[in-house]
């Protein structure tokens, strides 16, 4: 039976594949392993193709369910900083949210939500934001 199944899948998945029944039970681990990294790199591909502030948009958008999203690049105002490397675009950023989900939530946790959302923004060059993230009722809409 398994080798029947085998010898009719593309090459690149034989390799997954068992090709007996004692190799069956590793074979769920490694088709695992290889759908987690075709998925990073197909969000990686398309992630690519964005510019930083539209990824930020649509990440902050998405989890915050905002009802207002400014998001302003400023990175030239810090052209020639010691942490701006070899003229780095989209390094710096403004940005006003106004969202329900920071309704009860402190300041400090509020920015932290944010900080959160971009993690993955600032590791990958992002160097600096600042942040103005208000509730629906404070910011009068």
């Amino acid at each position: 039976m398994f080798h029947d199944f085998f010898h009719c899948q593309p090459p690149s998945l034989r390799l997954l594949l068992p090709r007996s029944g004692r190799e069956y039970a590793g074979a769920g681990k490694r088709i695992a392993a290889v759908r987690r990294t075709v998925s990073m790199m197909s969000s990686r591909g398309t992630s690519a193709m964005l510019s930083r502030a539209a990824r930020m948009r649509q990440k902050l958008q998405s989890a915050l369910e905002a009802s207002a999203l400014d998001i302003e690049d400023v990175s030239y105002q810090h052209a020639g900083h010691a942490a701006v490397k070899d003229n780095a675009n989209e390094t710096h950023f403004n940005i006003r949210v106004i969202s329900p989900k920071f309704e009860g939530q402190s300041l400090v946790k509020r920015h932290r939500m944010v900080y959160d959302l971009l993690t993955d923004e600032l590791n990958s060059g992002l160097h600096a934001i600042s942040i103005v993230a208000k509730t629906p009722k404070e910011s009068g809409s």
